[in-house]
């Protein structure tokens, strides 16, 4: 395998992180979205959206790179207090150390090698050195790849659900919680 590395993104990579967001849905979430949601991903709307998160944050965005290609990137950063609230909406007591990967995404053509894993690694160290304590993500249900993926990594579904309208069908995803140190093998 080439080279492969993790770093923060800047305002050059802002272009390249949204054909991968829009294409990485367009394949990767094919089964789990209706065909007209994912013709209308708008790669200059992801692209603005991504500028103002690389250049304001609150989120940090780190990228999967391999020899010269930017493969895949993750977004985390602190959750919102309504993303890890409880099943009732009560904020959890330790709503304020929680970090939220809201993305990570990896082009199907460059899956397993690693990249996720890399990805994940970082984002939560990142989010550890913040002063985070543990970290949640939102994933549709039916996606065993990245539920797997997640609980390989240590972080297993807390009980709380949601359902979102995906283009008039609609998206049931589970929140997984896991600990910030996790262990690449």
């Amino acid at each position: 395998m080439a080279e492969a590395a993790v770093r923060a993104a800047g305002p050059d990579d802002v272009a390249e992180l949204a054909r991968v967001q829009v294409s990485t849905w367009q394949t990767g979430f094919a089964t789990l979205l209706p065909p007209d949601v994912l013709a209308a991903l708008d790669v200059e709307a992801a692209a603005a959206e991504l500028a103002r998160v690389v250049e304001q944050g609150p989120a940090t965005v780190h990228v999967a790179t391999e020899a010269r290609w930017l493969v895949g990137f993750c977004v985390a950063g602190p959750s919102p207090e309504s993303e890890s609230a409880g099943a009732n909406d009560v904020p959890v007591p330790d709503a304020e150390t929680v970090a939220l990967v809201g993305t990570l995404l990896v082009e199907p053509r460059w899956g397993r090698r690693g990249h996720a894993g890399r990805l994940l690694a970082t984002a939560c160290a990142a989010a550890a050195a913040a002063g985070m304590t543990r970290g949640i993500c939102w994933v549709p249900e039916r996606s065993q790849s990245l539920v797997g993926f997640f609980k390989r990594a240590g972080w297993v579904p807390d009980g709380v659900v949601r359902t979102l309208d995906a283009g008039g069908m609609p998206l049931r995803e589970v929140r997984l919680t896991g600990p910030l140190a996790l262990d690449l093998v």
